[in-house]
């Protein structure tokens, strides 16, 4: 997802929007997945040279990734889709005037609370944390690196780092994460119902579309199996005075002013599948290592003097 806060920051976009050929490259990598600069210039019906630039305007506005494939004949580049949808979120000049902004980001593994039931498991960028399935190896001292964790109910919970300047309050809080359902291998058609609570209390619920293995994610390490958890979709969270919302779209009324935080507040992000939700098709979360999207848990909170 490209998070578009200024007009002037999405001139890059609006540019490379603004091209019949351009909007065809997108619409191609969306049917296909994945195309080679020859396959694009082939369907698109331009030569090489013509499509590099349309290309490279794509990849610099953040909507596309070129990969270099290797084999053993040749070298190719690869096309691919990175983000999918484009949120605008305008702040009026009064309100940033007077707000400030905090950042911070967690690791994957770097949870404080869980409750969870397989299909489950851990990994590092490296190895998968002791054995699938079993959800002892959660409270195992090498899941503080952990890049992926998937579970098929229950929860993990996060403790915000909260290290605002004193005597001020909490204005709105934005959250981003990679995260997908966890069905038994992978399934593209499974969903979920993805639950956040903050602080205990249940802030809304997303319908996850699928458990994705369809193509390997961008940064999936190779000794990943194909047929796992490839990568999932960037979203994000955020609640503000008006209610909670995904991707700009409202879930739920539960405002920020009900959780009157302030820089001396805990703050507890909780992700669950409830065991009586509608669609019990679990949750995997992806870090910087894993899927298509080099982070982990990004946090960004607006906040004002008291």
């Amino acid at each position: 997802m490209i998070h578009i806060k200024r007009l002037e920051d999405g001139l890059p976009i609006f540019k490379a929007l603004g091209s019949d050929i351009r909007m065809n490259i997108i619409r191609l990598l969306r049917e296909n997945k994945e195309m080679s600069m020859n396959e694009l210039a082939v369907a698109l019906g331009v030569t090489n040279g013509a499509l590099t630039s349309h290309v490279r305007m794509l990849e610099e506005a953040g909507i596309i990734v070129v990969l270099l494939e290797r084999n053993a004949h040749a070298n190719r580049k690869m096309c691919r889709i990175k983000d999918t949808q484009i949120l605008f979120d305008i702040e009026e000049e009064d309100d940033n005037a007077k707000n400030q902004i905090y950042d911070t980001e967690i690791r994957i593994g770097h949870y404080s609370d869980y409750e969870i039931y397989p299909t489950c498991g851990i990994a590092t960028e490296k190895s998968i944390v002791g054995e699938v399935d079993d959800s002892r190896y959660f409270a195992h001292a090498d899941r503080v690196n952990a890049e992926i964790l998937w579970f098929g109910r229950g929860y993990v919970e996060y403790m915000i780092p909260n290290l605002l300047p004193d005597a001020t309050k909490i204005e709105k809080i934005t959250m981003s994460f990679e995260i997908s359902s966890e069905a038994p291998g992978s399934n593209s058609d499974w969903p979920s119902d993805i639950s956040f609570l903050l602080n205990g209390v249940n802030i809304g619920t997303w319908t996850s579309a699928g458990d994705f293995a369809d193509v390997r994610g961008i940064f999936t390490p190779s000794w990943w199996l194909d047929n796992w958890n490839q990568y999932g979709v960037l979203k994000m969270l955020t609640i503000n005075k008006k209610g909670t919302f995904v991707d700009g779209l409202k879930i739920s009324d539960v405002n920020i002013t009900q959780f009157n935080l302030n820089y001396r507040s805990d703050i507890r992000f909780r992700m669950q599948v409830f065991e009586d939700a509608e669609h019990v098709g679990g949750l995997t979360l992806f870090g910087k290592h894993f899927g298509n999207y080099n982070q982990d848990i990004k946090v960004h909170i607006t906040y004002s003097q008291m």
